[in-house]
């Protein structure tokens, strides 16, 4: 996914799908290219965050607009724009170590 066409979507309840998500998008008049909501990588259970990627910034600005607030199974979503992800340092071995 490029993060120029990709928005971050917060604070999903825990039960909601990739395909709810889509219809929400769907039911506010948004195409979206690819919905990916993070899991964790052990239990698969959901991480509560996701992110969709559409076809043009244009998209993008109007779906921040139209979601960011949206409640869906009692919550409110937090939706802007995605940030490319920072490299994270991790601690092994008595060292820290760069991750990529």
């Amino acid at each position: 996914m490029e993060e120029e066409n990709k928005i971050y979507i917060g604070n999903i309840d825990y039960g909601v799908t990739e395909e709810e998500l889509r219809e929400i998008f769907k039911e506010k008049g948004f195409e979206v290219k690819d919905v990916n909501i993070i899991r964790d990588k052990f239990s698969g259970r959901s991480k509560g965050f996701g992110f969709a990627e559409f076809e043009n910034d244009e998209q993008v600005q109007k779906a921040i607009e139209s979601l960011d607030g949206h409640e869906l199974k009692s919550r409110k979503l937090k939706v802007n724009k995605a940030r490319r992800r920072e490299p994270r340092f991790e601690k092994r071995g008595g060292f820290k170590q760069f991750r990529r």
